[in-house]
C-alpha cells in the first residue's frame, strides 16, 4: 500500500488518518519532493483507470498560466506532471493492481 501525500493539503491529512484510523499503515510518498517518474505515473493512471489529463490539478495557478485551453498526449501531460509535480491530484491510495484519489476521502476505503 502507498499514498501520495502533500501534508500541505487537508483532504490528504484526512485520508491518511483515516487509513490509519482503520488499522493500515501505508508507505507515505511526498510527492511534492519523490516525484514519480514518468514510467511510475503511467503505472499510477493505469490503475486508476484515468488520463494523465484527469489527473490535472486544473485550479493550480501554473495550470491556468501555462497550459489550460492547450491540447497534450497523454504522455505529454505525464510529462508536464512530472515536471510539476503540483499538478496532481492528490492523495492518490494504491492496494495492489488498485487505486482510487481520496476525493472524499472515504474512496480510499473501497480499495482496502
Amino acid at each position: 500500500m502507498k499514498i501520495y501525500h502533500n501534508p500541505r493539503c487537508s483532504t490528504s491529512r484526512k485520508t491518511l488518518e483515516l487509513l490509519k484510523e482503520n488499522g493500515l499503515d501505508p508507505e507515505v510518498v511526498l510527492y511534492l519532493t519523490d516525484t514519480p517518474t514518468a514510467k511510475e505515473l503511467t503505472a499510477v493512471l493505469k490503475k486508476l483507470g484515468i488520463t494523465a489529463e484527469e489527473l490535472l490539478r486544473k485550479k493550480e495557478p501554473i495550470y491556468k498560466e501555462n497550459y489550460k485551453d492547450k491540447e497534450h498526449s497523454n504522455k505529454a501531460w505525464i510529462e508536464i506532471m512530472v515536471a510539476n509535480p503540483k499538478l496532481m491530484e492528490r492523495p492518490i491510495f494504491i492496494n495492489g493492481d488498485k487505486a482510487v484519489i481520496g476525493r472524499p476521502v472515504e474512496r480510499v476505503l473501497e480499495i482496502v
